[in-house]
């Protein structure tokens, strides 16, 4: 497909949390597309990132969407709701009902194709594993199935088994890591029928056998679980006084 503005939505999935560069910055699978489609593009593409981290679904459309159209972009990426299934209480049907009418919003702009993503699934590595695996297969379900009628590219990396191994997974195992990014990235290309890049060594690394499975040490819990009960417990998010990741249609470097 031919793409000249490229905009994605979302949280830390979206931001690329756990694909650190030397220098700090992050990179992540939406990073990934927008390179994909420069290559196989024969003008320069221009590339807009409004994920940040920790977001919650209402959030991300109240804060995210109109900003993005503003941009006129012709692909519009989202992902969304992996905040509120990591919460004590969430509605499914609240999820799948926003994230419908967001997607009835981007479709009134003439000419844009929009990608719905169901995010990678970490619940093996994770404590109470067993209840994110549960809301995550109840919520990619339910949105893959009530947007199936649309004319949005449907990418369900959730349902992806090479994603759940560990190799794909940074450190804090909640977040993929640069292997998982491109993994997901290679996803969304090949739904969108652009070339994967061969020198990502995408299925090189898929065809090079399973890690072993890790243990959450009690250094895991407090470095990453603790914390992340603190800003619970207290009302506050990783993603607060964030700005964009890249707000504004810069070209793809």
């Amino acid at each position: 497909m031919t793409v000249s503005r490229y905009v994605a939505l979302g949280d830390s999935f979206t931001e690329g949390v756990g694909d650190e560069l030397p220098d700090g910055r992050l990179r992540g699978w939406a990073d990934f597309v927008a390179l994909g489609l420069q290559a196989a593009a024969d003008e320069p593409i221009g590339y807009a990132n409004l994920a940040i981290r920790g977001r919650k679904l209402g959030p991300i459309i109240a804060e995210q969407l109109e900003p993005a159209l503003a941009l006129s972009p012709d692909l519009l990426t989202f992902n969304g709701g992996g905040n509120d299934i990591m919460r004590p209480r969430v509605a499914i049907s609240w999820v799948v009902d926003e994230t419908v009418k967001l997607v009835d919003r981007a479709l009134e702009q003439p000419g844009l194709h929009v990608v719905v993503l169901a995010g990678a699934n970490p619940s093996r590595h994770l404590p109470m594993g067993a209840l994110m695996q549960k809301r995550g297969d109840l919520l990619a379900d339910a949105v893959l199935t009530a947007l199936k009628p649309t004319p949005v590219t449907l990418v369900n990396n959730w349902a992806d088994e090479t994603l759940t191994d560990i190799r794909y997974w940074s450190v804090d195992k909640l977040h993929l890591n640069a292997l998982g990014h491109a993994r997901v990235a290679s996803n969304v290309l090949t739904a969108l029928g652009v070339p994967v890049p061969e020198e990502w060594g995408v299925e090189e690394v898929a065809s090079a056998g399973s890690g072993s499975r890790s243990r959450n040490t009690a250094a895991y819990y407090r470095e990453f679980v603790l914390p992340w009960i603190g800003r619970r417990v207290t009302g506050r998010s990783s993603g607060d006084g964030r700005e964009p990741k890249r707000p504004t249609l810069l070209p793809v470097d």
